[in-house]
């Protein structure tokens, strides 16, 4: 494949898509997978006809290409809505499970989607403890951690990659530490999977989730649950659904419609990736999507940084974070500027992102973040830098 972009209808009208850290652009392969099973024939699952038998097909392959894309087996994927409504789901189950002695512990690094569920087991009488980063550079210490854990703790919640800095933390290492105590370890691959390719048995925890509209797909989610785990959540599920299976996690119908466009989506991937079947595939897509984020990212963070309107936070090393910019032009409005940016032709996000902890830390109320993916180019990102600093 020579030019990513040429798969990515949206892209071909000019603007230039910085907000990609809300959601990326959908190449034509995702597209046409909605379309074609629109087309074909929109059916329930279960029944014996051809178009019932195709969404049990699209279903079930997109249960096993997901399970390859978290390196985990096809009985630990959850198919979910949103990442929000999956961790708010299993919160539930939580409070089922845990009281008063109980301890949770979540990074303030947290998207809400990984903190608020949380937060309300506190109703249950679960203590919920914070694991403050180092401020400016947003960087969490397994120390600080380990510090924090006890033989009460039942969860640790951590990002893969922090949505509102780029942040990438020791993920592996903080489970290691949750499981030193007897804990669960939860982590939010939502703002990692555009960038990385994750691999639940290389950091060893127990749920993990992510968006796919976030990993150039439609609107839904996923969640791997470690197998075992699963009878030991009490869900509200329909009676006849097996405790150890996914169903009990997946309350009724699920959109075929997005898992087929999903299925696209993984396509473009493996064609990304040199089509190679499988698992290697998406490690061969990966290789090129950091090929070309890298130097992108190295790009813009040094540009930034130089630029003396702009207050940078976060990370500023380009090793550890991924192509995400948290920063404010000294003196401006954060809302009134990413206006100014959207009438230049560049789109941005202004405001907290959801991540009402890093901002709370860092002394804000919000700022922009601008956010590149694979498909970003090098004219994007001087159309950025133009626009923060037209002289």
């Amino acid at each position: 494949m020579n030019d990513p972009r040429a798969q990515f209808p949206a892209l071909q009208g000019g603007f230039s898509f910085l907000d990609n850290a809300a959601g990326a652009q959908v190449p034509q392969a995702c597209i046409d997978g909605i379309t074609n099973f629109l087309s074909t024939a929109s059916c329930n699952v279960g029944m014996s006809y051809p178009g019932s038998q195709l969404a049990d097909q699209v279903k079930a392959q997109a249960r096993a290409e997901t399970a390859d894309f978290f390196n985990c087996k096809s009985s630990e994927v959850v198919i979910g809505t949103s990442a929000t409504a999956i961790t708010f789901m299993l919160a539930r189950a939580f409070s089922r499970l845990w009281g008063p002695g109980d301890e949770v512990i979540i990074s303030e690094l947290e998207h809400e989607a990984d903190a608020s569920p949380w937060r309300n087991l506190e109703a249950q009488g679960v203590t919920v403890k914070i694991w403050r980063a180092s401020w400016p550079d947003s960087r969490l210490d397994l120390e600080d951690l380990r510090a924090l854990v006890s033989p009460r703790t039942k969860l640790v919640a951590i990002c893969s990659a922090a949505n509102s800095l780029g942040t990438m933390p020791d993920v592996a290492g903080a489970a290691r530490i949750a499981h030193s105590v007897g804990a669960w370890c939860i982590t939010d691959m939502v703002h990692y999977t555009p960038h990385h390719l994750p691999d639940v048995r290389a950091t060893d925890v127990d749920f993990a989730f992510f968006s796919t509209y976030k990993v150039f797909g439609p609107h839904m989610a996923f969640l791997y649950v470690r197998e075992g785990l699963l009878p030991k959540l009490p869900t509200d599920k329909l009676h006849f659904i097996p405790d150890d299976s996914p169903l009990k996690l997946e309350p009724g119908t699920q959109n075929h419609e997005c898992l087929a466009g999903w299925l696209g989506t993984l396509a473009y991937l493996r064609e990304l990736g040199g089509n190679v079947a499988g698992r290697a595939g998406m490690v061969a897509a990966y290789k090129v999507i950091q090929e070309i984020e890298q130097p992108l990212l190295e790009f813009t963070l040094e540009k930034l940084k130089s630029m003396p309107n702009i207050e940078l936070y976060g990370e500023q090393n380009p090793t550890g974070r991924v192509g995400t910019f948290c920063f404010n032009v000294k003196g401006q409005d954060p809302f009134t500027v990413a206006e100014q940016l959207g009438k230049a032709g560049v789109g941005v996000a202004a405001g907290n992102y959801y991540a009402t902890m890093p901002m709370k830390a860092l002394g804000l109320e919000g700022a922009i973040r601008a956010s590149l993916l694979h498909y970003t180019n090098r004219e994007d990102l001087e159309r950025l830098l133009k626009a923060l600093d037209p002289d």
